[in-house]
């Protein structure tokens, strides 16, 4: 998400928030990037990923769209600490693209 208020003629690092957590980025941990420009960072990512994907569990209410992809899916989805949902499908594409990325020192987590 981008900071309200933020001049769209002159985005800093720091205007750009985690939806889940809203954290500012500065350049110094992970954000992926869904639609619309929505962002999940590395943190919240590794949260999201160890509960829907390792566990199986799902924390949204039914009939939830995913801020990421901005659909209703019929997946398990998490919901972080600021209302923000993710499908399990967004979680598994952002940590496979957060994974392989050589600029990070993020991984999978793993059960």
């Amino acid at each position: 998400m981008q900071r309200p208020g933020a001049d769209h003629e002159d985005m800093q690092v720091s205007d750009f928030l985690c939806d889940f957590c809203h954290r500012e980025w500065d350049g110094a941990f992970p954000m992926v990037e869904g639609h619309q420009g929505s962002l999940i960072c590395g943190s919240c990512l590794t949260i999201a990923y160890t509960e829907t994907v390792l566990r199986n569990m799902n924390s949204a209410p039914a009939n939830t769209k995913c801020t990421m992809c901005l659909e209703e899916r019929p997946d398990n989805m998490w919901v972080g600490e600021k209302g923000a949902a993710a499908c399990e499908r967004c979680i598994k594409q952002g940590a496979g693209r957060l994974h392989k990325d050589e600029d990070w020192d993020w991984k999978k987590p793993v059960g």
